[in-house]
């Protein structure tokens, strides 16, 4: 079980890149006045048929070789609903996947989001053929980051040069901070 909503990102945007995706979207959007979470990820991989789909929330089926197990899908599901939220996902093959999750936001049993900047700064770095559009929205503010603006600035220099890598940590720590205030969520 995955203790952190930034974790479970990790985990579904990898399903994305292991699943051929070139573009990954993640949204977070926290509403105080709805008292509500939302995580969305998309992306434009290779999908999933019918029988896959239907199978997604088993936590003994998976694709990977590595282990007979996958309960990424499954306690995100579980952890969603135990908070009064919501969960879906969509599926198409050749046409990619959209994983939404939403939870209650205060809550008692709501993982904490965690380090939300840190694991989409790790996706993008350790990702560099892959490009990634991150929201973040914290009631009425929100930012977004998206690699593609950075590669028509940067040309060919890649996401991990210390650098570059330095920069997007400072930008998504910089752009939460403005939006949330250094909220804990």
């Amino acid at each position: 079980m995955l203790t952190e909503i930034s974790l479970n990102v990790l985990d579904i945007a990898q399903n994305s890149i292991t699943a051929e995706a070139s573009l990954v979207k993640i949204d977070i959007k926290v509403d105080q006045k709805k008292d509500l979470l939302e995580l969305s990820i998309e992306d434009n991989g290779f999908g999933m048929d019918e029988e896959a789909l239907s199978k997604v929330c088993d936590p003994f089926y998976t694709t990977r070789t590595t282990r007979k197990v996958g309960f990424g899908i499954s306690f995100l599901k579980l952890e969603s609903e135990l908070t009064g939220g919501e969960f879906n996902i969509d599926s198409s093959k050749g046409k990619g996947t959209k994983v939404y999750a939403s939870f209650g936001l205060s809550h008692i049993d709501r993982m904490p989001l965690g380090d939300i900047c840190e694991s989409i700064h790790s996706l993008v770095v350790y990702n560099t053929n892959v490009d990634f559009v991150f929201t973040y929205t914290f009631n009425d503010k929100s930012f977004t980051m998206d690699t593609r603006e950075f590669r028509e600035t940067l040309g060919d220099v890649p996401f991990d040069v210390p650098e570059i890598s330095s920069f997007i940590k400072d930008f998504l720590y910089e752009n939460k901070a403005e939006v949330d205030g250094g909220a804990n969520i």
